[in-house]
């Protein structure tokens, strides 16, 4: 099994054996490198009052979204919570319909109705982005049940957050997948704080993998700030699943370098904690891992990072000088059956 991220993350070991090829390093850091400066542009913005409301960012999460593009395909749906704009990048939404979301325009990716938390594309079956806790996991395993009900190779990532982790609708979820042989990987994105409050505080099982045993469902901790780790045991997940073999779950015991929101000042945890995982930052040890094994060079990252620099950057004005929608449209795009019983005309 996969070590907590709590140890020594493998990252930080230089002059490793490489299993993957350049062009797959490349990736994820490309992915994490996009992802972070898209949230710290994200951050800049909600300053600037052009980012309102609820904002929960990615930053120290990124290994796992890019893990996630690489391990999976395309046609897989992807169901999360409403830390999501990392995840949303990485299944293939562009930065410029993701930034006017934020901005509440019309050029975004739900056209400016969504905002942070409800970011939506059919096109890259990507499902949201829910605001309610624990909502999606239900969701999730729906979306499978279709999936194996259209007798189809694809299978549902449904994630969620170690606060999550607690309701109910989970074991409701592990229950029926597990009794339907449904194919859905469930994933816990463990930062070790709900809202505001540790996992220790509010169980005594402090290994959430351990929920899924209890189902027989294959279970397993895995190291979330190192991409390759976290490739390798979605990997796993995804052939158990497609041999037909059922749901796979998977805590990924990572870190949130910010608050729960934006409005969070985080003073529940210690300074001493934070520079303790700031030491594991996913986005800087695997460009050191990149330079320390030759992998790439340091004008090839400087290449990408520069792009990256471009395109959020671009984001930003693209959203900035977007429309709002249109009063007139608050009732498009809405779902109604007409022929329902009690809606009146």
């Amino acid at each position: 099994m996969a070590v907590s991220a709590t140890k020594e993350s493998k990252v930080t070991k230089s002059k490793t054996k490489l299993k993957h090829s350049k062009e797959r390093y490349l990736q994820w850091f490309e992915i994490m490198y996009r992802v972070r400066k898209f949230e710290e542009k994200t951050l800049l913005a909600y300053s600037q009052q052009k980012v309102r409301g609820f904002c929960h960012v990615y930053i120290g999460q990124e290994a796992i979204a890019g893990a996630l593009l690489t391990a999976i395909t395309p046609e897989d749906k992807v169901v999360t919570a409403y830390r999501q704009h990392g995840v949303a990048l990485a299944r293939g939404l562009d930065s410029r319909s993701c930034m006017a979301e934020l901005f509440g325009k019309e050029t975004g990716c739900v056209r400016g109705k969504g905002g942070s938390m409800h970011f939506f594309s059919k096109e890259h079956n990507y499902f949201g982005g829910n605001g309610i806790v624990g909502a999606q996991i239900p969701i999730g395993t729906g979306i499978a049940f279709a999936e194996k009900y259209r007798d189809t190779k694809n299978l549902c990532v449904t994630m969620f957050g170690d606060g999550a982790a607690r309701q109910g609708a989970l074991h409701e979820s592990f229950n029926m997948a597990m009794t339907w042989n449904l194919p859905v990987l469930y994933i816990c994105e463990n930062n070790l704080y709900a809202m505001g409050t540790s996992v220790k505080r509010t169980s005594n099982v402090e290994d959430l993998y351990k929920l899924g045993l209890s189902y027989e469902m294959p279970s397993e901790p895995v190291d979330g700030m190192d991409p390759e780790e976290v490739h390798e045991a979605i990997s796993r997940a995804v052939e158990h699943i497609r041999s037909g073999k059922g749901p796979y779950y998977l805590e990924i015991k990572t870190y949130r370098y910010r608050g729960h929101s934006v409005s969070d000042p985080a003073k529940y945890r210690t300074k001493e904690e934070l520079e303790k995982y700031k030491s594991l930052d996913p986005v800087e040890l695997y460009e050191s891992k990149i330079l320390d094994n030759k992998i790439a060079s340091k004008k090839e990252l400087e290449e990408i990072k520069n792009q990256i620099l471009a395109e959020v950057d671009d984001a930003y004005e693209f959203a900035d000088a977007s429309d709002f929608p249109l009063g007139s449209e608050l009732y498009e795009d809405n779902y109604v059956q007409k022929d329902y019983p009690f809606i009146m005309d």
